[in-house]
């Protein structure tokens, strides 16, 4: 949870709303570390660490290494709890939304998230009874698809409670017709808004988060979790994310329309962070000595400028 606090420290005041995207990832081992389960989606024994990150900023929230199996709702509910008290603690009225997709939307975690005053958008799998509601729009569709039309889309509110769950919620069913046929998907909200709007502006933006994890499993090389204990592979995982943070922070601080912000890690990392320099230790300061001719010196010396402030 020390990430959390490093998180809240890096705003000047508390933001007005964040938004927290959760998903979990694959990581394959190769040999008998604790908690590695065969997952036949992965291909083999791996874990299947949690992550969430704010969506806003691509700050890394937290990372927990986890056995190589789907979460269940109660474990998913165990790790949201603490990590929204976290937050509400630095942040008592800060508005806060839960993104996940099908798999993250549990009976335990709807109720945790009414209790905990969360606005909420996640994937809601489809069963018999929702394919049953959406019969007579999937036949719409497909009546008004026509040859030479991309795709053909309606959205659809309507309320439901699965067996499951303690109370009735919103829903939204996304009907799409294409070439390929017709394909109908649902989420599970309490954001007020229309249909088409909340599913295209704000669920469909949790797509970021895939980048996000790419950043912290490709570049950082997260994956690296070779210790036989947990508590080792944790500490390994907390220590890419330090890495994150850093190559994150400086992408952060280069100018907006320069070519550095949306550069990728690897790019960061290559250009601006392994970089021969002399360095001395003064009696107040260090002291970096960098080569006369250092490729893109400027971008360096910019994004310095920007990052000296927020030393501790």
């Amino acid at each position: 949870m020390g990430l959390i606090h490093l998180f809240c420290k890096t705003y000047a005041a508390p933001p007005a709303s964040i938004v927290l995207d959760i998903d979990d990832t694959d990581d394959r081992v190769h040999g008998g570390q604790q908690l590695a389960l065969f997952n036949t989606h992965a291909g083999g024994y791996c874990f299947q660490p949690i992550h969430i990150f704010e969506a806003n900023s691509g700050k890394p929230i937290l990372s927990l290494i986890r056995p190589g199996k789907r979460p269940a709702g109660a474990e998913i509910a165990r790790v949201l709890r603490p990590a929204i008290r976290r937050i509400r603690k630095h942040w008592p009225d800060v508005a806060i939304l839960i993104r996940g997709d099908g798999h993250y939307c549990a009976p335990e975690v709807l109720d945790l998230l009414r209790t905990m005053r969360c606005d909420y958008i996640l994937g809601l799998p489809t069963n018999r009874t929702l394919e049953a509601r959406a019969a007579h729009w999937h036949q719409q569709c497909r009546w008004r698809w026509k040859p030479g039309l991309a795709r053909v889309r309606r959205f659809h509110q309507f309320a439901y409670a699965a067996g499951s769950w303690s109370a009735c919620e919103k829903v939204i069913a996304h009907v799409e017709a294409t070439a390929l046929g017709t394909d109908v998907r649902f989420i599970v909200t309490n954001l007020p808004g229309r249909g088409k709007v909340l599913y295209e502006k704000v669920y469909c933006a949790r797509g970021r988060m895939e980048n996000l994890i790419k950043d912290l499993k490709l570049y950082t090389r997260s994956d690296k979790t070779a210790c036989h204990r947990w508590q080792a592979n944790q500490f390994r995982l907390f220590l890419h994310q330090g890495s994150y943070w850093l190559l994150h922070s400086v992408r952060m601080a280069a100018p907006k329309r320069s070519r550095w912000r949306g550069a990728t890690f690897a790019t960061i990392r290559s250009m601006l962070v392994k970089i021969a320099c002399r360095v001395e230790e003064l009696l107040t300061r260090i002291k970096l000595s960098f080569p006369a001719h250092l490729p893109h010196a400027d971008a360096l010396a910019l994004i310095a400028r920007q990052l000296c402030p927020q030393a501790p």
